[in-house]
């Protein structure tokens, strides 16, 4: 009725059939990308979320960078 015992193992009445194996490999393929993201991101948003720095500390520069440049723009004239 269930198309024979080919491929499945049965366990106190329960048959689960075997996946095929670019099912495995997509499955563990996709599992790694998922753990690399997660890592990525925690890498890049861990001191935020964990609250050891604000989100707009550490960009590279400081507000003293803005108004150098755009005070002399407005002197030129």
């Amino acid at each position: 009725m269930a198309g024979g015992g080919h491929g499945s193992t049965t366990y106190k009445g329960m048959t689960m059939h075997h996946p095929k194996r670019w099912h495995v490999v997509t499955g563990k393929g996709l599992c790694a990308v998922m753990w690399f993201w997660i890592l990525y991101r925690a890498k890049e948003d861990g001191p935020v979320v964990l609250g050891w720095r604000h989100p707009w500390e550490g960009h590279g520069h400081g507000h003293g960078d803005h108004s150098n440049g755009h005070s002399n723009e407005h002197k030129a004239s």
